[in-house]
């Protein structure tokens, strides 16, 4: 499980860079770069970083469900996710 102040920081990260995307997009369009130095580096979409909903756990994501590999193999073998079942043969 990811410390709490990992998760925290994400969803900060997540928040700056809406509150910056539109002054950003306009930087951009205009080529005035060294305004856009102004702009906060955590305010950059290339920062944020995917992150299971449930464990915090930054690698094995799947985007289609928004949890970690891990997560989602506990949840289909509890048969928590419709229309997903852990096949055998």
């Amino acid at each position: 499980m990811a410390k709490e102040s990992m998760k925290a920081r994400e969803v900060k990260r997540a928040k700056m860079v809406a509150k910056y995307a539109e002054k950003r997009a306009k930087y951009l369009s205009e080529g005035n770069y060294e305004a856009l130095q102004t702009i906060p580096k955590n305010a950059s979409p290339v920062r944020l970083h995917n992150r299971c909903k449930i464990s915090g756990r930054p690698k094995g994501y799947m985007r289609q469900f928004g949890i970690s590999r891990i997560e989602f193999r506990e949840m289909a073998s509890k048969g928590l996710i419709p229309g997903v079942k852990k096949s055998s043969w």
